[in-house]
């Protein structure tokens, strides 16, 4: 169980050194999940090892239980034979096996519930590193929207603390307000100029016109006082 110690250590170490250096949560998340696969493998390493001293030990035991069959065999051939000395010798053998057999036994089954806990920890270490790697881009997202606020609340504090830009906008929009309302008084004193002249000119032509009918009025009175010359 060494093995997922480590990981969980390494995994913790790896976490507060992000987050002591302020990385970034996307670049650190990645690193993680690099570092989380990598433990993978060296743990799938280990148990793989695990499983094959599991076997070896299986086999040896397994080996012991046919010697021991084998010298059975043996020491019946010899009391067949009428050996019952040379029996003898092959019973002890076969009882060094059976004690043998027996040890092998208890520590392959040992070893394999011990395999059996390392399988289900490193398919349980698995199954998390998978659900890592499925909320990695939820909790990028979710960074960067956290991020695009803090901006927009500091571009805010910002600029409410700085009334000097606010003032000066003002300021313009006032000097606008003035140059519409000049541009506007110029325009109606130009209309107001136009329509001036143009009654003058017209007064002016109405005065010419009315003394010359007055002028030819005159005339003609003259003309009826002077005697007819054609008397």
């Amino acid at each position: 169980m060494g093995i997922f110690s480590r990981l969980k250590t390494l995994i913790s170490s790896n976490v507060n050194d992000a987050i002591n250096k302020a990385e970034k949560p996307e670049k650190m998340l990645n690193q993680l999940l690099i570092d989380m696969n990598q433990q993978l493998i060296e743990s799938k390493k280990a148990v793989a090892m695990a499983i094959a001293d599991e076997k070896k030990l299986e086999r040896e035991a397994l080996n012991q239980q046919t010697q021991s069959q084998e010298w059975e065999r043996k020491a019946m051939l010899a009391v067949q034979a009428g050996k019952d000395d040379l029996a003898k010798e092959a019973l002890l053998r076969k009882q060094e096996h059976d004690n043998n057999f027996v040890e092998y036994q208890k520590q392959w089954e040992t070893q394999k519930a011990s395999v059996d806990r390392l399988k289900e920890s490193l398919r349980d270490l698995q199954n998390k590193i998978e659900e890592a790697q499925r909320k990695k881009n939820l909790l990028v997202a979710r960074a960067k929207r956290a991020e695009a606020q803090q901006k927009i609340q500091s571009t805010i504090s910002t600029m409410s603390g700085n009334k000097t830009a606010f003032e000066a906008f003002d300021r313009m929009a006032e000097k606008v307000d003035q140059m519409e309302a000049q541009a506007e008084a110029a325009r109606e004193l130009d209309d107001l100029t136009a329509g001036s002249n143009l009654e003058k000119r017209f007064a002016e032509l109405e005065k010419s016109d009315t003394s010359a009918d007055l002028m030819l009025l005159e005339l003609k009175e003259k003309m009826k006082s002077l005697p007819d010359k054609s008397e």
